[in-house]
C-alpha cells in the first residue's frame, strides 16, 4: 500500500495518536536520516513528521528541510497537510482562528532554500505563482466549515529565520508589504514541497497577535499553550481534509515547470 499523503506537525502538534497501527520509520536521503512514523487512517497510509524533533529540539532555524521533503518524496507521498503556529499581523485573524495561507513573503536568511544546486542535481526555476495547493486549500477549508471552526481561506505568512521573536518595528514593515501571519517554519518548506512536484497546504493557527500588535510581551509557551488548547480542532480538520483528499487526483502542483 503506497503513501500518498503527510501530516507535518508543528509546534504544539507532536502525537500521531490521530492514526491508528503506528510504526517507527527511518529514511535516509543525501541530505541526512529521517525519523518519522506511519499510520492509518481508514484503510490508507499516512505518514506523520515532527518538524521539531522529539522534546521540540529543532529551532526552526536548525530544522533540515531539504530531508525532511526528499524523504516523504522518496515515500510516494503527493500530499502535505502542514501545521504551523503563528502571529497575526491583521486583526480580522485573530488567536485561535485557522488561516489556510495561499502566498508567502520570504524573509530567511541562512537556509538551504532548493534541491537545484546546480552541477547532477541541475538548475530548474520553479514557478511559485501559487506557493500553496489550491485544491489542499479548498478542502481544508470544506472541512473546517462543517466542523464549525472559524477560518480564513487565504492569508499571506512572511517567514522570518527564527529563533528570535520580530521586533515592532519588522512586524511594522511586513505589514506594510502586505503580511498577515509571521511564522518560522514555513519557507523553505514550501518551495522544496513544489520542486519535489508534491502538492502543500498549511494549517496555520493564530495563537497571538505579533509584537507592537499585542501590548504584551511574547512567549513560547503562550504559543505552545494556544496549539494544545486548540489541539482538539486541529486532529479533527487533519482527518477529515485526509479522508476527503483523493490521493489519485491529477494536479498542476505535480510538476515543477
Amino acid at each position: 500500500m503506497e503513501i500518498k499523503t503527510a501530516v507535518i506537525g508543528g509546534t504544539g502538534v507532536y502525537d500521531p495518536g490521530i492514526l491508528l497501527e503506528i510504526r517507527d520509520e527511518q529514511v535516509s536521503t543525501p541530505y541526512g536520516d529521517v525519523e518519522l512514523k506511519i499510520g492509518k487512517h481508514q484503510g490508507r497510509l499516512v505518514a506523520f513528521m515532527n518538524r521539531h524533533g522529539e522534546g521540540h529540539s529543532i529551532p526552526p532555524n536548525m530544522v533540515n528541510y531539504r530531508a525532511n521533503i526528499d524523504a516523504l518524496k522518496r515515500l510516494g507521498v503527493k500530499n502535505i497537510l502542514a501545521t504551523a503556529a503563528v502571529g497575526s499581523l491583521n486583526l480580522l485573524m485573530q488567536p485561535g482562528h485557522l488561516v489556510f495561507v495561499d502566498q508567502f513573503l520570504d524573509f530567511t536568511k541562512f537556509r538551504q532554500q532548493t534541491f537545484f544546486d546546480g552541477g547532477s542535481a541541475g538548475v530548474v526555476h520553479t514557478d511559485m505563482t501559487d506557493p500553496y495547493c489550491p485544491e489542499l486549500r479548498g478542502i481544508l477549508s470544506q472541512a473546517a466549515q462543517n466542523q464549525g471552526l472559524t477560518y480564513h481561506n487565504g492569508g499571506v505568512y512572511v517567514c522570518t529565520e527564527g529563533p528570535r521573536f520580530e521586533t515592532a518595528a519588522e512586524i511594522k514593515m511586513y505589514r506594510m508589504l502586505g503580511g498577515d501571519l509571521v511564522g518560522m517554519t514555513g519557507v523553505p518548506e514550501a518551495s522544496l514541497a513544489r520542486e519535489a512536484e508534491i502538492c502543500y497546504a498549511t494549517i496555520a493557527m493564530v495563537t497571538n497577535f505579533a509584537a507592537g500588535i499585542s501590548s504584551d510581551r511574547l512567549s513560547h509557551q503562550e504559543v505552545v499553550d494556544t496549539m494544545i488548547q486548540n489541539g482538539e480542532n486541529i486532529r479533527k480538520l487533519l482527518l477529515q481534509a485526509i479522508a476527503w483528499t483523493d490521493d489519485d487526483r491529477a494536479c498542476a502542483c505535480h510538476s515543477n515547470s
